[in-house]
């Protein structure tokens, strides 16, 4: 079935605009609640809980009341963390047995978006059926219950403080930090408090920047979409490494020493040598995406470690790994998933196990690294009108055919729609950067002609 208000992951738009508004997500709230309430057969007529966190957006105080209201009017009870990382609340979900998980979150967007995803029961992403069911009940009349049956909602005060024992509870307990500089780049976001906690717990002198959120700044000009002020600061300070968080905390990219920066793609790479090599990838493979470069395919299969292509987004990431029963698998933009440590991506976490792999291998990131050639990828991203399908334009496809034409062998063309915004990206991947740049450029040119003239 076509799904009318959920995308790849979770609800999410512009702030004020549907559905990214106050009825709506009192709505959506209510209509969770209902779906949730009768999955659960709670023992003594106890009633359903859901836990709600936010990452630093203004906007958040807004959706959170309604989600709320929404939740507490279908006779569920709520529980709220305030700020807290989407990996925090999916892991605060299994841990407390609750019916599902809600993050206010547009991720590594700007803060006049803002979105809404859930994580069911066992603090993974709901499944579709479920999401459908939702969807379904939002157009369905909303009554509230009888006051005798409301929900009641609580503030969880000690909601970081459990998330940040759980990340180091990941971390071996036969190493720690010390001797390590680190620079913490929070993007203003929902690990401002929580990060720089963790990593001074076990051990490193830490620099934090990114921290000082005002409901206005998450991931503007820092964070692991903008790690130019995290590789200044880490070459100022002399630090040894630098860790780039997104505005909720489930991606990662890292800065080493020398100002390299680590994308997802090579900290997936890292990862899976060095699991590979102590016997700890289960199944023997790895799964990244489309986007996925193609150095990295072919350095893993000479290797010997299995190699799977998912369409882009964790959550077919995580869908992958299930069907493969593997547990190590990511994406460039920095969302690893580890199944054998958590049920979702999680920054924190991630960058814990690759500072073991540089701790216990005695070299750094870009020592780990350098002997992977990489392909240059070009991404152009156009803009379109909502609706516009690029895969029905004859000049479009026959763009694409040309270029595929020229590279033979050597390179590859992907298209594909954002799942969460107007856009069409267009990658071309190539051993030649020229050759990938010219190709990028022409196809970026051709989709913006015919999506102007739809």
């Amino acid at each position: 079935m076509a799904r009318k208000y959920f995308g790849t992951d979770g609800v999410r738009g512009l702030v004020g605009e549907a559905p990214i508004t106050p009825d709506f997500a009192m709505k959506l709230g209510y209509a969770a609640g209902k779906v949730l309430a009768a999955a659960e057969k709670r023992l003594n007529g106890e009633h359903a809980a859901v836990l709600i966190g936010k990452d630093t957006r203004v906007s958040g105080y807004m959706l959170e009341a309604a989600l709320q209201a929404g939740l507490n009017a279908a006779g569920v009870d709520v529980y709220l963390t305030g700020p807290l990382p989407t990996p925090g609340v999916a892991h605060l979900t299994r841990a407390l047995r609750l019916s599902a998980g809600v993050v206010i979150s547009a991720s590594h967007n700007p803060y006049y978006d803002n979105g809404i995803k859930f994580f069911g029961a066992g603090g993974r992403k709901l499944p579709d059926a479920v999401e459908l069911a939702i969807e379904a009940a939002i157009d369905e009349p909303q009554p509230c219950v009888s006051s005798k049956h409301l929900g009641k909602s609580r503030r969880m005060n000690d909601a970081a403080g459990r998330y940040t024992e759980f990340c180091k509870s990941t971390f071996p307990n036969e190493l720690d930090l010390r001797g390590l500089k680190l620079v913490i780049d929070c993007a203003h976001g929902a690990t401002y408090q929580v990060a720089p906690q963790v990593f001074h717990e076990l051990g490193a002198d830490i620099v934090t920047i990114g921290n000082q959120p005002n409901g206005f700044n998450i991931n503007e000009e820092c964070g692991a979409t903008h790690v130019a002020l995290l590789r200044k600061t880490v070459l100022a300070n002399g630090a040894d490494y630098g860790i780039a968080l997104d505005g909720d905390g489930d991606r990662l990219i890292m800065v080493d020493g020398d100002g390299s920066v680590i994308d997802g793609d090579l900290l997936i790479y890292l990862l899976a040598r060095y699991r590979h090599q102590r016997g700890t990838l289960p199944g023997g493979g790895v799964v990244g995406t489309l986007m996925t470069n193609l150095g990295v395919e072919r350095a893993l299969q000479e290797a010997g470690i299995g190699f799977a292509r998912a369409k882009v987004g964790d959550r077919y990431v995580l869908e992958c790994l299930q069907e493969r029963n593997w547990v190590l698998g990511g994406e460039g933009s920095g969302h690893i998933l580890s199944l054998d440590r958590h049920t979702t991506g999680d920054g924190i976490l991630s960058a814990l196990q690759v500072l073991e792999a540089v701790i216990e291998q005695r070299k750094t990131l870009s020592a780990l690294t350098q002997s992977l050639v990489l392909s240059t990828q070009v991404l152009k991203n156009v803009r379109i009108a909502k609706g516009f399908d690029c895969t029905a334009s004859s000049a479009v496809n026959e763009a694409v055919k040309a270029a595929e034409a020229d590279m033979a062998q050597q390179g590859r063309v992907l298209l594909r729609p954002s799942g969460t915004e107007p856009v069409i990206r267009v990658m071309v991947e190539h051993v030649d950067a020229g050759v990938a740049e010219q190709w990028a450029k022409r196809i970026a040119d051709v989709v913006t002609h015919e999506a102007s003239t739809e």
